[in-house]
């Protein structure tokens, strides 16, 4: 299931803009301003500039420019359940905070991708968190995501809205899940818990394009022809759908606007099948 030409076209070039409307967004705000319970606006600017750092390094195979020695061998035992860890250890590492410098920082790393992507093969593959196996269109589509996510964290802090593009969300199930997926995600999923045998088929379809269709199979998340008749069936708002993914928004909240629904043969195995394709939150 190779990512199509406007998938790749839309994850290489809509980064700038996204980030010129952040940047707007944070105009005034101090540093110390809480985004999160956990991060500051800063915090949340200089994830993102470790993110575009790594994403550099992985696009050109050269080495993060970040003050962590020990980031490649982090970043390959991390799983999905220590994302949180990983991202505590690199912050300690990385002390700039200047709102100021950040954004300077994040414009230039975003160009520079924006420019890495003219002769970037977007089915390229790079090793990514956990040893996973991950495309460059993939790696550009989780960028978009985060810089989204992190927006619309910053913008509820502040009291005002942030505006995902649907076609952009819509990237992070149909390129970046099921690139991983289709490519390997190594240890990014692991967990010590009973695996449940059998078949669990889950289709994606959000309102914007096509539909994916993942299965659980005896304990492994394997990227599947598109099941005309799924055990769950998804249909959503793809912007809503990966809020409630991150846990920003509920799932009540999100199916009673009726920006995700689920149906199918055995809509009760949802969770079942999110239990182990599972995302931080």
């Amino acid at each position: 299931m190779p990512v199509t030409s406007d998938q790749w076209r839309c994850a290489a070039t809509s980064a700038p803009d996204v980030l010129r409307r952040l940047l707007t967004l944070v105009d005034g705000v101090p540093a110390d301003h809480p985004v999160t319970a956990h991060w500051s606006l800063a915090d949340t600017m200089a994830h993102l500039a470790t993110i575009t750092a790594m994403d550099i390094a992985l696009v050109t195979g050269g080495v993060p420019n970040l003050p962590v020695p020990e980031i490649n061998e982090l970043r390959a035992t991390t799983t999905v359940d220590t994302v949180a860890e990983m991202n505590r250890r690199v912050l300690a590492r990385f002390t700039e905070r200047d709102v100021t410098a950040l954004s300077a920082r994040l414009h230039a790393d975003v160009a520079e991708l924006t420019r890495l992507a003219d002769a970037a093969d977007p089915d390229h593959e790079v090793s990514w968190l956990g040893a996973a196996q991950l495309p460059v269109a993939g790696l550009y589509s989780h960028l978009l995501n985060e810089m989204n996510v992190h927006a619309w964290d910053i913008a509820r802090s502040v009291g005002g809205r942030w505006h995902t593009d649907p076609h952009q969300a819509a990237l992070f199930v149909d390129v970046f899940l099921a690139g991983v997926t289709r490519c390997g995600y190594g240890r990014l999923l692991d967990h010590d818990r009973p695996v449940r045998a059998g078949r669990i088929s889950v289709t994606f379809h959000p309102r914007t394009g096509g539909p994916t269709t993942l299965a659980l199979v005896d304990g492994r998340v394997l990227l599947e022809p598109v099941d005309p008749r799924p055990d769950v069936r998804l249909r959503y708002d793809p912007a809503t759908f990966n809020l409630m993914l991150f846990g920003r928004v509920g799932r009540l909240r999100a199916a009673l606007g009726r920006n995700v629904a689920v149906g199918g043969r055995r809509p009760w195995l949802l969770p079942t099948f999110m239990s182990t394709m599972r995302l931080p939150s």
